[in-house]
């Protein structure tokens, strides 16, 4: 199942491209408001399995890229995960993880998939992850339960303008990765059923057609179950957390010479299965 926000109303895609209306499909059982559906996600999930039709329903449209929000507006908690590839963590200059480096994006730097990106300086660079919603409560999740917890996948950019990031005397990773939309996702959640496995898909992104990052999320150091296990370890996880799960090798800043994006740059970020995203910045 897609579950996407169009025109900031929770709305689920059918087979054939067209969108249903949730709160009319389901007789107003849900509301039309995207982040609710998280409190509810099981029974929404049951709902959904009788009711979404494969084509058709009460508010068929084509979906047009501009109508589209974040399909989690409003996370109560943003989880990200750094240096959670090997040939990242490498052109880091830095060793492979022990454990998962975590940090915060904060809640307002979350947006649309589609739209302009300001650049607060020049020295934003890109970084395309794989984000997981986090479905039902979590607290301390056995590594072997984790999935059962996720109410779906969908594509992030973690933008990050680097030199906030490494102001000393510590690092200001939270900040850095912040500023107003920073944080896009979707187009739309996709369902862990809807892959074959949702452990290894492929992951890029580019930049004005320019291929610069290209994996498969199986080579994470530390997998979308393990993440969850050592993350609700610590504190519960809630509905509709987002967690980003970390980026490949191809950032700009470890380029020879380090390369930032610019005025009239065009960043696609892909993740098979899902769909892509899409920023073109301004300054």
């Amino acid at each position: 199942m897609r579950v996407a926000s169009v025109a900031q109303r929770l709305t689920v895609l059918t087979a054939d491209g067209n969108a249903a209306d949730v709160a009319q499909l389901s007789d107003h059982r849900f509301l039309p408001d995207p982040q609710a559906v998280y409190e509810r996600w099981d029974e929404f999930r049951e709902w959904a399995a009788d009711r979404v039709p494969v084509s058709g329903g009460t508010a068929d449209a084509v979906v047009a890229p501009d109508t589209l929000g974040p399909p989690v507006p409003a996370p109560r908690q943003v989880f990200a995960i750094g240096l959670n590839y090997n040939d990242h963590a490498k052109e880091s200059g830095v060793a492979l993880p022990e454990a998962p480096p975590t940090f915060t994006k904060f809640p307002t730097c979350i947006t649309g998939p589609h739209g302009e990106l300001l650049l607060p300086s020049g020295s934003v660079d890109w970084e395309v992850e794989l984000v997981v919603v986090i479905g039902r409560p979590a607290h301390h999740v056995k590594e072997e339960e984790a999935w059962d917890y996720v109410a779906g996948l969908t594509v992030g950019q973690d933008f990050s303008e680097r030199k906030v990031q490494l102001t000393g005397p510590v690092p200001q990773f939270s900040l850095g990765k912040s500023f107003p939309g920073f944080g896009p996702i979707g187009p739309w959640l996709v369902t862990p059923d809807e892959f074959d496995d949702p452990d290894d898909l492929e992951i890029s992104c580019t930049i004005n057609g320019e291929e610069v990052q290209k994996a498969r999320t199986s080579s994470m150091i530390f997998p979308v179950r393990e993440l969850i296990a050592r993350l609700s370890a610590v504190c519960p996880l809630l509905p509709g957390d987002l967690i980003f799960t970390g980026t490949p090798s191809g950032v700009g800043m470890a380029r020879t010479p380090p390369r930032f994006l610019s005025a009239g740059d065009m960043v696609v970020s892909r993740i098979e299965g899902i769909g892509e995203i899409r920023q073109r910045c301004f300054a």
